[in-house]
């Protein structure tokens, strides 16, 4: 078999779309700290993407029965069959050693603790413990993982933890927990297969909207504190205000039939991407 067949597996294991994303975040993060010169950040960058990579593959593995479930999953690389849950594991481990051995020797003790801390709550706290058990107090401690990459680039540039770190924080928090709630809804009958108890299931979508309604109007308070604490311009300002309260409207005007819940659940979703992509971009080019 050639090489790429083999290994293409082993690549999706790792969701490289989640990887590619949180490295969006981590840059915004990093170049909003001042930066640290490009072997630093090749270093951050490099040890926080296989940090994450790993934290999906074992993701994947404890997920395997749950995906066999749902139509969008079911293909993967374990519930099909293409890669053994042993091997799978094993891969885990090493790119999860690999990545903190890389910020062990390339960074500071603060930006790999957060690291570390971001993939126990991901993979032991959410994914072991919680997620088939509470769904709200998964994703609410689940977005704490979500926001780990871009407050440990920042702290791997500015090398202490204050209080833009601390904004980042909730920012992403605040971001993860809305988009989180979204893709449930919009995948409600999936997960309802899964027998996973997502609020949309547990609460129904009134709820989930209330609930969604809630924290971006929170995303929309929080997100230009940047700028009010110095740590961004102006274009982030406006950038952060406008698309915060444009993905907070879209929530606003959620429909009341369950029908049509989900039509309007999918557009959450895409708005919540361009919402954080454009703010991580930002971030990195109009740091005060």
């Amino acid at each position: 078999m050639r090489p790429s067949v083999v290994l293409r597996p082993y690549l999706l294991l790792a969701k490289p779309r989640i990887v590619c994303a949180n490295l969006v975040a981590a840059c915004g993060g990093f170049f909003l700290a001042g930066g640290g010169g490009a072997g630093l950040f090749l270093v951050a960058m490099a040890g926080i993407a296989l940090v994450v990579a790993s934290g999906c593959v074992c993701n994947n593995c404890i997920d395997r029965d749950i995906d066999r479930e749902m139509a969008r999953t079911r293909e993967r690389p374990l519930p099909a069959g293409a890669v053994s849950p042993a091997a799978a594991w094993v891969y885990g481990a090493l790119l999860g050693l690999a990545g903190g051995l890389v910020l062990w020797l390339g960074t500071n003790a603060l930006c790999l603790g957060i690291v570390a801390a971001g993939f126990v709550v991901y993979v032991g706290v959410y994914s072991l413990l919680l997620k088939r058990r509470h769904s709200l107090l998964a994703t609410l401690l689940g977005s704490l993982a979500g926001a780990a990459p871009p407050v440990a680039a920042y702290c791997a540039a500015r090398g202490r933890f204050d209080g833009g770190a601390a904004l980042l924080l909730a920012i992403f928090s605040l971001w993860q927990i809305p988009h989180a709630h979204a893709i449930a809804l919009y995948r409600r009958d999936e997960y309802a297969a899964a027998g996973v108890p997502v609020v949309s299931l547990t609460r129904g979508a009134p709820a989930t909207r209330r609930l969604l309604v809630g924290h971006i109007a929170a995303f929309v308070l929080v997100a230009p504190l940047l700028t009010v604490g110095g740590y961004a311009g102006y274009a982030y300002f406006t950038a952060a205000t406008v698309a915060g309260l444009a993905w907070l409207a879209l929530a606003l005007a959620g429909p009341s039939s369950p029908d049509a819940a989900r039509a309007w659940a999918g557009k959450l979703v895409f708005a919540s991407i361009g919402v954080i992509f454009l703010l991580s971009v930002l971030m990195a080019c109009d740091a005060a």
